[in-house]
């Protein structure tokens, strides 16, 4: 038996397409071109893609430019892929030439092949539904494109912002579990003054929760779009009717409030707004590492180091040292936050390497900050069920540093003067007595009022 064969063709000339595949000759091509990653179009940007093809054959039908049979076509075919369907045919890698115009033929040839399909043609014959002219109508990869990687980035933050927000409540519950014990304080890794090991957990959550309320503010750089700006924001091959009401369709398909940008032609080239959503995600990260830092050198040890927490163990830390547990969750958060700090960068160049009206970097720009928002998502995750909610305190180590320390000397500077009270520091530390010891000694006071100069809840409170 004869296996049956499709050929398409293209302005680069032809290829033969798997018979049963619903993609087509310029996907098959960018597959052969851009063989980068190993990976595929991500789930989250081939659904925005088919949200962007739908509300555009809404907005086409009520500007008149395409008949309701196509139209009903294409949208069952965008609602199968938003459901999940079909997505093994987007067979793009993430980083392409182009400016993402393989991503978008790659949507076109999928949806008109289902949607011709559905009218009762033949997959690869684009007749009565064709890729450009009908799926495409009025669109341009340079709008379609960025918009559809602006609701994925949407998507990807609203199911970010939950596990920053529950790890958040998780250092808080932290913060009151240790409001009454108090620690030594630390500034340069060397003793200072008293604190309650609750404040370092409320600083940690206060910085969280600044962080969150900066990527909420982002979110709305991504509502504006430049769907109707075509190929370089002029509008060109789209019906004014369609500009009118792309928005008003896209609203109603994505729900957010997508808005068109006052000044198309700055909606298509300038990139600015993404680089402000890795700057926030970014600085999330930071903030999440340098808690980790902490984490970790509070619970070192457990007997050599400070050892004032205890984080939970989760696995063998070594293959030769017996009984050795890592703080192996605060490190790979300090990882995630290394890989999103590069990806920032990237995104930084991407956003500054574009020329004149278009910017081609936008795959590898969606690339890295994708990852940025998902895997910040994660790390919060784990380090919250993982780490946080696990950690205790080590109440005789504390009490023992706090006891052993030099740092109520500072109490003593408006009695006794910095002078006075540095000779006593010094004293202190030679004879490895205690503070209280040599200003019993050196000095008038008595214990009842050391007591009350010393008394480490006050001396920590600052609230």
């Amino acid at each position: 038996m004869e296996t049956r064969k499709r050929i398409e063709r293209d302005t680069v000339g032809s290829l033969e397409i798997a018979p049963e595949a619903y993609y087509g000759v310029q996907s098959k091509r960018a597959e052969h071109n851009f063989p980068i990653t190993g990976q595929k179009l991500r789930r989250e940007m081939i659904v925005s893609l088919a949200k962007v093809k739908k509300a555009s054959a809404k907005a086409n039908k009520r500007a008149g430019t395409l008949d309701e049979k196509r139209c009903e076509a294409i949208i069952q075919a965008c609602e199968e892929i938003i459901a999940g369907q079909f997505h093994d045919h987007f067979i793009t890698d993430p980083i392409q030439g182009g400016a993402g115009t393989s991503a978008n033929m790659n949507a076109n040839e999928v949806i008109a092949n289902r949607a011709t399909e559905i009218l009762g043609g033949e997959l690869g014959s684009y007749d009565p539904v064709h890729p450009n002219d009908h799926v495409n109508m009025s669109q341009s990869t340079n709008d379609v494109f960025p918009t559809a990687g602006k609701l994925t980035v949407l998507h990807l933050i609203d199911d970010m912002l939950p596990k920053l927000k529950d790890l958040e409540k998780a250092l808080r519950a932290k913060a009151a579990e240790f409001h009454d014990i108090i620690r030594v304080g630390y500034t340069q890794l060397q003793d200072a003054v008293p604190m309650r090991l609750g404040q370092s957990f409320k600083a940690y959550a206060e910085a969280l929760k600044r962080d969150i309320g900066q990527i909420e503010e982002v979110k709305k750089y991504m509502y504006v779009n430049n769907m109707g700006g075509t190929a370089i924001g002029s509008g060109i091959n789209a019906s004014k009717e369609y500009m009118e009401v792309i928005n008003e369709c896209l609203r109603e398909v994505v729900g957010y409030p997508m808005e068109t940008a006052a000044d198309l032609f700055d909606g298509t080239q300038n990139l600015d707004a993404f680089v402000l959503v890795s700057a926030a995600i970014k600085t999330c990260a930071v903030s999440l590492s340098k808690m980790s830092n902490d984490l970790r050198l509070m619970s070192s040890g457990p007997r050599a180091g400070y050892s004032i927490i205890n984080l939970p163990p989760r696995q063998n830390g070594s293959s030769i040292m017996p009984g050795k547990v890592n703080p192996v969750i605060p490190e790979v958060v300090s990882q995630v936050a290394f890989n999103i700090i590069g990806n920032d960068v990237t995104i930084t160049m991407c956003a500054e390497g574009g020329q004149f009206e278009l910017n081609a970097f936008e795959p590898v720009l969606f690339y890295n900050l994708f990852e940025s928002i998902e895997s910040l998502g994660q790390a919060a995750l784990t380090l919250r069920v993982n780490c946080v909610e696990g950690i205790s305190a080590n109440e005789k180590k504390i009490t023992e540093l706090l006891e052993n320390s030099l740092i109520m000397i500072t109490a003593l500077c408006p009695h006794i003067g910095y002078t006075k009270a540095a000779e006593i520091a010094k004293m202190a530390m030679e004879e490895e007595a205690t503070v209280r010891e040599v200003v019993l000694r050196e000095t008038d006071f008595t214990e009842d009022d050391l007591d009350k100069i010393l008394d480490p809840e006050a001396l920590a409170d600052s609230e």
